[in-house]
């Protein structure tokens, strides 16, 4: 290793000290490039997270909501960061035409001049302290998004052991059920020791036997939650009274600004823009002219428009994992022994020709099978008239994959009607009919 990247010769230490003299240039061009950056990224991930939901995408949505809740934190500390950092520049400047507080000069009362020089001592400390707050906050921001992921990583793990063991196929159900358990009753102990020696700040590694029986979980921990990519950071940031501070600071930070963020103004009593459609609702999820902005996702049934002016009416019934539930529900023979549903790579390699041609047969064949069951099982009801209805499968709005009829409604009077989806359902030896949506329209011939 040459002496230029040997951190303990003297040259590396003389370039780290000038670079941390440095330092806040760096801090600034960083900061305004980022923050530009998080502005432009925001609004697209609040829309993919919301879409994921919608859909029922539960590894797209924790994806997107992880990465949403990092671009707000950086955005929140960045900001912040650089209103500090201005603070300081431009109290830099005063230094240099004003120089220090002379307190004389400002001819308060004995009482007033012992008060403030006791609390503010001198512009230079008040220099200095801003200058640490401004180092450490920004260093702190891409911690706290560590954080972020390494709460994630525990929470994906008592998923994984969930779904993998608890339900596991391959293992004889007492073992899985008790082995499952154990382990997540292991992750949800050591979750709840880590943090708690997160709020302490080291607290059950300073007492000798508790640390005894904290290390092995430690251990485990710090590949769970990855902190071996970030716990020279930690550990650099408590045994600095500022890193402590500010961290133990920024907790009810985040706290305030999330129950301030849910905060709304409500100015009725009853009303409300949210509900789901009905006789008395129109939401606008149910019609396509109304889904302009990118975040509008459609509901579980889109019509083209609140008034209708053509002999036909064009009804959209958008897919999800929910509605795949409720086809096996049905249809039990349609349920596949291995649910390929969830995160899967495209990639395929093979060299059996003939088995691949067999299998997109059998595909097609339990497709034609699969959309049978939805037609059986789904009708459509206008007011008091029962609608003829066939559903093939489509892509609709934004793409999104979904279930399209039209039905015939010439013979209809002008005027409002409500459009009824009618569903059928398996409860236990008896099928019952239930009525899943109610949109309301206008019919009025061209």
């Amino acid at each position: 290793m040459g002496a230029n990247n040997d951190y303990n010769s003297p040259s590396f230490k003389k370039l780290l000290d000038s670079l941390q003299q440095q330092s806040w240039e760096l801090e600034l061009i960083i900061s305004g490039f980022a923050i530009f950056g998080l502005f432009t990224a925001y609004e697209p991930l609040r829309i993919e997270t919301v879409n994921a939901e919608n859909q029922q995408q539960i590894y797209r949505f924790v994806v997107y909501l992880i990465l949403q809740i990092s671009c707000s934190i950086l955005l929140f500390n960045l900001l912040l960061h650089v209103i500090l950092r201005g603070l300081w520049i431009g109290s830099l400047g005063l230094r240099y035409v004003s120089g220090d507080i002379e307190f004389e000069k400002l001819r308060y009362s004995e009482r007033f001049t012992k008060y403030l020089q006791k609390r503010i001592v001198s512009f230079d400390r008040y220099i200095a302290n801003l200058e640490n707050y401004c180092s450490v906050l920004f260093a702190i921001s891409f911690l706290l998004i560590f954080y972020v992921l390494a709460m994630t990583m525990i929470i994906l793990s008592i998923v994984l052991v969930a779904n993998f063991v608890i339900e596991s196929d391959y293992l004889p159900e007492g073992l899985s059920s008790i082995l499952g358990v154990v382990l997540i009753i292991f992750i949800i102990t050591g979750m709840t020791l880590t943090f708690i020696d997160f709020l302490t700040q080291g607290w059950l590694k300073r007492k000798k036997w508790i640390s005894r029986i904290y290390f092995p979980i430690y251990w485990v921990f710090s590949f769970l939650t990855l902190s071996f990519l970030y716990r020279p950071l930690v550990y650099n940031f408590l045994d600095n009274r500022f890193g402590r501070r500010l961290i133990l600071l920024l907790v009810p930070i985040y706290i305030a600004i999330l129950m301030i963020t849910s905060l709304e103004y409500r100015n009725s009593n009853y009303l409300e823009k949210d509900e789901q459609s009905s006789s008395t609702f129109a939401n606008k999820e149910n019609y396509a002219d109304m889904l302009v902005e990118d975040g509008d996702f459609p509901g579980q049934v889109v019509i083209p428009s609140k008034v209708i002016n053509k002999p036909f009416l064009k009804v959209f019934v958008p897919f999800s994992e929910n509605l795949e539930n409720r086809i096996f529900a049905y249809n039990d023979s349609l349920r596949p022994k291995n649910d390929r549903r969830g995160l899967s790579s495209s990639m395929k390699i093979t060299t059996n020709w003939s088995d691949q041609i067999t299998s997109a047969r059998q595909k097609d064949s339990i497709r034609k099978m699969y959309l049978r069951t939805f037609n059986e099982t789904h009708a459509f009801r206008i007011d008091s008239l029962d609608m003829d209805e066939d559903f093939i499968l489509t892509t609709g709005i934004n793409n999104i994959l979904g279930f399209e009829t039209y039905l015939k409604i010439s013979n209809l009077n002008e005027g409002k009607h409500l459009l009824r989806l009618r569903r059928k359902r398996k409860e236990k030896d008896t099928v019952v009919t239930v009525t899943d949506v109610i949109l309301p329209f206008w019919y009025f011939k061209d």
